[in-house]
């Protein structure tokens, strides 16, 4: 019997505050999964008419699956979360872009009708998780000259990277850092990001005294509002000696959670729920794993390509900021000014953090609000760098489009 593709919509989006990993961060006694749950209750909290017996999947990203992140966490999570037992759900790893690909595997589902709504997300909680933890890799990468070394190691990737792009100097790369810090500092400041944003409460310690009571996470722990280019001009380069990439140019080591409901547009509309992005087109590709950071640009042709778009019809830009010479590389390649002002309006992961598997999320709800608040826009696009040379991609189209200007 012939199938009939659905158009697919990105109904609404949530996400944690995100922290710095380690033993001062604050999630640092907080579990992962316990941050998926909270994601998730606030979906159902801020969208009354899903009816949880409907949830046809639970899918939850993160990269290193083991301990509280393991346990295919999308069911897990899901049960945690109170959701009915008939919901299924299942864990998805593709490091960095993990809730993305959470959302296009459902979204896929949708399309062709096996499901009517699902929730997809990620976790990713780096201070009990490093990136890598427990892996082994196979040495055959190495010792038959498979990959570089380098590829093992994303900081050095990112200087790779620079290698490509010598046109992208440590000034520039510094410059675009200043102003991912100051456009999350004024979209805070205009209160642009805590519509999205998941109170959690957390257990405070301290080696001196133990526990110390509870508190309210309300804010994003990264950011340093106020950064400077004298700030960032003295930064060590960790990843080689008179390198280009620093802590103050890339996104650091992050703990947090996303979550998202994605429907088909016919059962959003059906139930009272939000349409805020409908799903255009999506695409992966892979890259040398030494220049991970170059993936999001070929993964971006393929997605324009199935969407017969160009460059141009894109109105909106929201890009992981792993690290700001990936940006920067992207940017240059379609031609885009370093500060053009559809890109990353919020601000980015050099701000906010990037708690890999979870981050997909953040760039469509930023993208979400953007839509709304801006109807002359009817393109826009999430896109990402990926471990181990992979790039992502989603093209999405503004519900609320008005073509009174013109403009894409």
């Amino acid at each position: 019997m012939p199938r009939t593709v659905r158009d697919v919509v990105f109904v609404d989006g949530v996400r944690t505050p995100f922290g710095k990993a380690g033993p001062k961060g604050i999630y640092h006694e907080t579990r992962a999964d316990d941050l998926v749950v909270k994601a998730i209750r606030e979906l159902l909290r801020r969208n009354p008419g899903l009816d949880p017996k409907k949830i046809d999947e639970v899918a939850i990203a993160a990269t290193t699956q083991i301990g509280d992140q393991g346990l295919t966490i999308g069911r897990t999570a899901g049960i945690l979360a109170g959701l009915p037992t008939s919901v299924p759900g299942y864990s998805i790893d593709r490091m960095c872009a993990g809730a993305l690909t959470a959302v296009t595997t459902v979204a896929g589902s949708v399309a062709f009708g096996a499901y009517d709504v699902a929730i997809a997300g990620g976790v990713e909680h780096m201070g009990r998780h490093p990136m890598g933890e427990g892996v082994d890799p196979n040495p055959r990468f190495v010792s038959e000259k498979l990959v570089d070394e380098s590829a093992l190691f994303m900081g050095m990737t990112a200087e790779n990277l620079h290698d490509r792009y010598p046109q992208i100097t440590k000034q520039r790369a510094d410059e675009y850092a200043v102003r991912s810090q100051e456009k999350a500092a004024k979209a805070y400041a205009n209160g642009k990001i805590q519509a999205d944003l998941v109170p959690v409460s957390v257990r405070r310690t301290n080696e001196e005294a133990g526990e110390t009571g509870w508190g309210l996470v309300t804010a994003d722990e990264p950011m340093r509002p106020g950064t400077t280019l004298e700030n960032l001009a003295n930064l060590k380069t960790p990843f080689r000696v008179h390198g280009r990439v620093t802590a103050g140019n890339a996104a650091g080591l992050n703990d947090g959670a996303t979550a998202s409901v994605i429907a088909s547009e016919d059962f959003a509309r059906e139930n009272g729920l939000p349409v805020k992005m409908r799903l255009v087109s999506y695409s992966f590709a892979g890259v040398e794993p030494e220049v991970m950071g170059y993936g999001p640009i070929p993964a971006t042709e393929k997605a324009l390509a199935q969407a017969g778009l160009s460059i141009s019809d894109i109105g909106l830009f929201e890009i992981n900021e792993a690290f700001a010479v990936q940006v920067l590389a992207f940017l240059e390649h379609y031609g885009i000014a370093d500060d053009d002002e559809r890109v990353n309006q919020y601000g980015g992961a050099i701000a906010f953090g990037h708690p890999l598997a979870s981050s997909g999320v953040r760039l469509m709800t930023q993208l979400a609000r953007q839509f709304e608040e801006q109807p002359h826009v009817r393109y826009g696009l999430t896109t990402m760098c990926v471990g181990f040379g992979m790039g992502a991609t989603v093209i999405w189209e503004n519900p609320h489009f008005e073509n009174a200007g013109g403009s894409k």
